[in-house]
């Protein structure tokens, strides 16, 4: 049976002096009947595809509504002319959450982790560290566990889907899989891992899902690059020793009571929020005159 907590994940590895990665892994092979090599390599597939994304990124093309399309290459020559703030790193993971988060939205092959509106958060922290070096392919692959095995935990006690609990269970969620992922690839230990994924999502209770024109493009692709950048802090934090006061199974609970008590108009239905702004009804108007 899979996981259905932190605490259990992290016993697991303890119990059985592995790494988190590895309890996770054969926590899948247990349940999925898969052989590791198997497995190794659907995680290998995952990987590729995210690389595919970025590198095959159009900044030309622009999705059927025109909303969205060509904002990771602004990024990209802003941090080229030293306009931007943060250094290389944190310019990169913006521009690569935008790559993926666009390549979405205009119908280009991306992975869902969890979910397509939420699929530029992972990789965005993800890849400039391929690329720069500091994180082989077989490093990534075991982050890619390890934010899968919280993954697995929030789907299992709260949700993944905007439409049942706001932007918090897909960006929010995502965040917090890509926080566990950074620390682990850094050396950091299963408890801090759960704390980089609880600070995470604690940072993003009670976002809302609240698409303009019911389409997954404003504001989602710009909160792709809010939960990357909010993985790095979280993650950067959870190194240095800074705990969260919340155990990270409480917080997944507390982000599924909130989805419950968040008005239906929130919940990814287009009808409130930035959707229902003055130019976010004219906007969705528009495209509905333009068919």
């Amino acid at each position: 049976m899979s996981f259905l907590s932190c605490a259990e994940m992290l016993g697991a590895a303890a119990e059985q002096g592995i790494s988190l990665a590895e309890a996770v892994m054969r926590n899948d092979l247990a349940e999925s009947r898969l052989t590791e090599e198997k497995s190794r390599a659907d995680m290998r597939t995952l990987w590729h595809v995210m690389q595919a994304t970025s590198r095959d990124y159009d900044p030309a093309q622009r999705s059927r509504s025109g909303l969205c399309g060509g904002d990771a290459a602004k990024v990209e020559l802003a941090a080229a002319a030293g306009k931007l703030l943060g250094g290389d790193y944190l310019a990169a993971v913006t521009a690569e959450a935008l790559k993926t988060a666009e390549c979405n939205a205009c119908m280009k092959r991306i992975v869902a982790a969890p979910t397509a509106g939420s699929c530029g958060v992972l990789p965005a922290v993800l890849l400039p560290l391929a690329r720069s070096g500091e994180a082989s392919d077989d490093d990534i692959c075991e982050a890619l566990y390890v934010a899968a095995g919280f993954g697995q935990v929030i789907a299992a006690r709260a949700t993944l889907a905007g439409a049942e609990g706001g932007c918090q269970a897909e960006v929010g969620s995502a965040s917090a899989m890509a926080a566990a992922a950074l620390c682990y690839l850094k050396g950091g230990a299963p408890e801090q891992c759960a704390a980089a994924a609880a600070m995470a999502l604690g940072n993003l209770l009670g976002l809302v899902c609240d698409p303009v024109a019911g389409l997954v493009e404003v504001p989602c692709v710009k909160r792709n690059v809010v939960g990357a950048v909010n993985a790095v802090s979280c993650a950067n934090m959870a190194l240095a020793g800074v705990d969260y006061a919340i155990p990270c199974d409480e917080v997944i609970d507390a982000m599924g009571r909130v989805g419950a008590q968040l008005s239906p108009d929130l919940r990814e239905t287009g009808l409130g929020g930035l959707a229902a702004t003055p130019t976010g009804q004219a906007i969705a108007q528009r495209l509905a005159e333009e068919g």
